[in-house]
C-alpha cells in the first residue's frame, strides 16, 4: 500500500509520518496529540562566556528570558551528542533499487535518495523548511510527493518533484492538507484538506500533477484519512478519526463519489489496505474477529471479506497492538510492525493461509515505517533503538536478508558508551503496575534523577535513542526514568481509557506513585527529582510540580498544557472537537468548572520549584498563550522562570539552531538544580 496518514493521526499508527516527530523525538519529550526560514546565527544563542546571568533578550528566531548564558565547556562536551543523527525510510521506489529518506545533515531534515546498501545519499529536496515525508509517484521515473509547512504552523502542502525540474506545488498553498494515495498506475491522486471551511478535512481528487487539475471528492465533517484505493483504480478506501478509541472506515466510489460506511461504530480501525484482488481487505482493530474472535483488547491484524463483512484474525495469539502494515508486490505477504512492550518489532503473514511466516532476523530495536516496493519482493523500513540511531534497511523476500542501507552520523560517539534502559513496573495507588523505561547511570549513586514524561495523552514513550537522555545518563550521571502512565497507547483499550474525563488526574497520581518509587531505590536519590515533559507531558509536568512540589526540584514544560479551558479554545478549529472528546467539552458549564479545577494555572501558587518553559510561537496545536500565562503566574510569584520561545517554531524544535539551544539550556537547568 502506498498512502501517507494524515499529518492531524497520531504518529505511531503512521509509516511515512512517523518521521515527522523526530525533533519531538530528539528531545526526549515525545508528542502524539494529533503530531512539528530564518536561522540564527549561534553566535545569538550560544554565548562564550561562563558566568550564570540571567537577561532577557531576543536572539534572532529566539527569545529567551531569564535564562543565563552557555559556557564554552559545556558547549564542548556536548556538541557530539548534538551531531549524532538518524535517517528514516520514507518510501521505496517501485523497482525496489532506490529508497527515500528523511535525515537532517543541515539546519533542517530533508529527503535524500539512496540507490544501494550504504550507498552515498544523494540530497533531493532543498527547503528552508523540514521535510520528512515523501512517496514515490507509481511509474512517475523518479518522481515523488513531499510535504512541507511554514515555520512549524502545521498547514501543510503537497508537492510534486521531478527529476532535473522545480517542485510543483499541488495545493492551494495556505489551507492544511494531510494524508495522500495514488492509485496504482499514479493516474489518480487522493489528498485531505480544509479549504472549504478551514476545519473539516475533506478529501480532493486531482491527477498528482498540478493543483488546477483538483477537484472537491467528498465533503467530511471532521477528520478523514484515505488509506489505499483498489487495484482497479475505481474505490478509495477511508479512515473517519472519531478519538483515539474509535474510527470507521468508508468506501467512496471515484466515480460517482458515493461513500459508503463499511465499519460498525464503537472500535478502532487504525489501518487498512486492498488486498491483491480488491476483494478483501487486511485491517487492524480491536473489534473482535466475526470468526473465533476474542476479548478486542488489543489491536488486531485481521482479513475481512469485502461481500460478507466476516472477519478472521491473523494475530489473535499476539498480545500487543499491531502498529502498521504493507503488502508485497505479488500480493502474498504482509508485513506488519508490532508493538511489544513498547518495543517494535516486524513479523510477516502468509495471506492465503493467514499463518505467520519466518520472522526477518532483527536485534530487539523499534522498526517502523515498513513498506513494500510496487514491482518487487523487497520491504524497506526503519529500525533504532535506545542506543542505536535510526536508520533504514531493506528485507528481501527470496534470500531473506536483511540489509542495512544508510549508517546515520554519531558525531564521532562510541555506541558502545551509550546505556540500554531496564524495563520496570512500580504500583501505583490503585494497586495497578506501570511500565517505565529506566536508564540507570553507571556507578554506586546515588543519582539524581528526571522523570520524563510523554504527550498525547494517548501516546506512548518508546525506547528510541535520545541524545539528551545519553548525555544526561553518560555525562551527568543522571538518572532518566520515561514512564508510560495510564492513559498511554499500547497496552490495551483498558488501559487507554483510565485517564478519560473526569479520571484525568488519576495518570498525575502514577507520577506520584513513581517518585515514591525513587525513594527506595538505594542507588536514586529522593532529594534531587525533576520531571520535564512536553505538549501533555508538559501539563503533567506542571501538575506534578502542584501536587508533589515538595519532592521535586524543578520542572520543564516543553509545549505544554497549562490551562486546559484556554487550551481548548484557542487550539486549532480542526483540532478541537478531536480534543474535547479526549478531554471534555469545555462549553459545557459542569465540565468547565472540572477543567479550570484540574488546570494549572487554577494552582499556580502551589508551584514552588524552578520552572523552565519552552515553546514554539506558531504552535497549532498548543498556543503560546498557555506558555505566556504559567511563565508570567510563576514568575509573579517570585519563583525562578527560565523561558524561551522560538518564533519559527511551531510544537516542538525542528529547526537545528533552537533545537540545539534547547538542548543545551535543558541540560544546564537540569545540572543546576540537581546538583550535577
Amino acid at each position: 500500500m502506498t498512502s501517507t496518514r494524515d499529518l492531524a493521526t497520531r504518529a505511531q499508527y503512521s509509516r511515512l509520518l512517523a518521521a515527522s516527530f523526530t525533533a519531538l523525538a530528539s528531545l526526549a519529550i515525545g508528542c502524539a496529540s494529533a503530531p512539528t526560514c530564518a536561522v540564527c546565527p549561534p553566535a545569538e544563542v550560544v554565548h562564550d562566556t561562563a558566568p550564570i546571568r540571567p537577561t532577557e533578550r531576543p536572539a534572532g528566531p529566539l527569545i529567551l528570558e531569564g535564562t543565563p548564558e552557555i559556557p564554552t565547556d559545556l558547549k564542548a562536551d556536548l556538541l557530539r551528542y548534538l551531531e549524532a543523527r538518524s535517517a528514516n525510510l520514507a518510501a521505496v521506489s517501485d523497482d525496489g533499487k532506490s529508497l527515500l529518506v528523511s535525515t537532517q545533515l543541515g539546519a533542517s531534515a530533508q529527503i535524500y535518495r539512496v540507490d544501494a546498501a550504504l550507498g552515498q545519499r544523494t540530497q533531493v529536496t532543498f527547503e528552508a523548511e523540514p521535510v520528512r515525508t515523501a512517496a514515490f509517484v507509481p511509474g512517475g521515473k523518479g518522481a515523488f510527493v513531499y510535504v512541507r509547512d511554514f515555520g512549524g504552523n502545521e498547514q501543510f502542502q503537497l508537492y510534486r518533484a521531478d527529476p532535473g525540474a522545480m517542485p510543483v506545488l499541488l495545493t492551494d498553498g495556505k489551507s492544511r492538507h494531510g494524508g495522500f494515495v495514488f492509485s496504482r498506475d499514479g493516474a489518480r491522486f487522493v489528498y485531505t484538506s480544509n479549504a472549504r471551511n478551514g476545519r473539516d478535512m475533506d478529501l480532493w481528487l486531482s491527477d498528482g500533477k498540478s493543483h488546477a487539475s483538483a477537484s472537491l471528492l467528498v465533503e467530511t465533517k471532521g477528520l478523514w484519512t484515505p488509506f489505499d484505493i483498489s487495484k482497479d483504480g475505481k474505490t478509495l478506501l477511508v479512515q473517519e478519526w472519531v478519538s483515539i478509541a474509535e474510527q470507521r472506515l468508508h468506501l467512496v466510489d471515484l466515480d460517482t463519489r458515493a461513500v459508503t460506511q463499511l465499519t460498525p461504530e464503537g472500535f478502532a480501525w487504525r489501518e487498512a489496505l486492498f488486498d491483491a484482488s480488491g476483494k478483501r481487505l487486511f485491517v487492524t482493530t480491536d473489534r473482535p474477529a466475526t470468526k473465533g474472535g476474542g476479548a478486542g483488547e488489543f489491536i488486531e491484524l485481521q482479513a475481512m471479506d469485502l461481500v460478507t463483512r466476516e472477519t478472521t484474525s491473523l494475530s489473535r495469539a499476539i498480545p500487543w497492538n499491531v502498529e502498521s502494515t504493507s503488502l508485497s508486490a505479488d500480493g502474498k505477504t504482509i508485513a506488519v510492525a508490532i508493538n511489544e512492550d513498547g518495543y517494535g518489532t516486524l513479523r510477516l503473514f502468509d495471506t492465503t493461509s493467514l499463518k505467520e511466516l519466518a520472522r526477518p532476523q532483527i536485534p530487539a530495536g523499534i522498526v517502523g515505517n515498513a513498506a513494500f516496493a510496487r514491482n518487487a519482493p523487497v520491504l524497506g523500513f526503519s529500525f533504532g533503538g535506545p542506543t542505536v540511531n535510526g536508520d533504514a534497511y531493506v528485507y528481501d523476500l527470496k534470500s531473506k536478508k536483511v540489509a542495512r542501507w544508510t549508517r546515520s552520523e554519531l558525531g564521532g560517539l562510541d555506541e558502545n558508551g551509550f546505556v540500554a534502559p531496564e524495563l520496570v513496573r512500580f504500583v501505583t495507588f490503585d494497586g495497578k503496575l506501570i511500565p517505565a523505561f529506566y536508564f540507570r547511570p553507571e556507578g554506586p549513586g546515588p543519582f539524581p534523577v528526571v522523570i520524563n514524561i510523554h504527550g498525547g495523552p494517548e501516546a506512548q514513550a518508546r525506547p528510541n535513542f535520545s541524545a539528551l537522555t545519553q548525555y544526561l545518563v553518560t555525562r551527568s550521571k543522571i538518572a532518566v526514568l520515561v514512564p508510560n502512565v495510564r492513559g498511554s497507547d499500547g497496552y490495551g483499550k483498558t488501559y487507554l481509557a483510565l485517564d478519560n474525563g473526569r479520571l484525568r488526574e488519576d495518570s498525575v497520581k502514577d507520577i506520584g506513585a513513581l517518585i515514591d518509587w525513587v525513594a527506595t531505590r538505594a542507588e536514586l536519590d529522593k532529594n534531587k527529582v525533576a520531571v520535564m515533559g512536553g505538549s501533555y507531558g508538559g501539563y503533567m509536568v506542571l501538575a506534578s510540580l502542584i501536587h508533589f512540589g515538595p519532592k521535586l526540584v524543578a520542572g520543564i514544560d516543553v509545549v505544554g498544557i497549562s490551562n486546559f479551558v484556554t487550551f481548548l479554545e484557542n487550539t486549532a478549529a480542526y483540532r478541537r472537537d478531536l480534543r474535547r472528546v479526549e478531554y471534555g467539552d469545555e462549553s459545557d458549564p459542569a465540565m468547565r468548572e472540572f477543567l479550570l479545577s484540574i488546570s494549572p494555572t487554577t494552582h499556580v501558587d502551589k508551584i514552588k520549584s524552578a520552572l523552565f518553559v519552552a515553546h514554539g510561537a506558531n504552535d497549532p496545536r498548543v498556543p503560546l498563550s498557555e506558555a505566556n500565562q504559567i511563565a508570567a503566574a510563576v514568575k509573579a510569584n517570585g519563583k525562578e522562570v527560565w523561558k524561551m520561545v522560538a518564533m519559527n517554531e511551531g510544537h516542538g524544535f525542528a529547526k537545528r539552531e533552537n533545537r540545539d539551544a534547547y538542548l543545551s539550556l535543558a541540560i544546564m537547568f537540569l545540572q543546576r538544580h540537581l546538583g550535577r
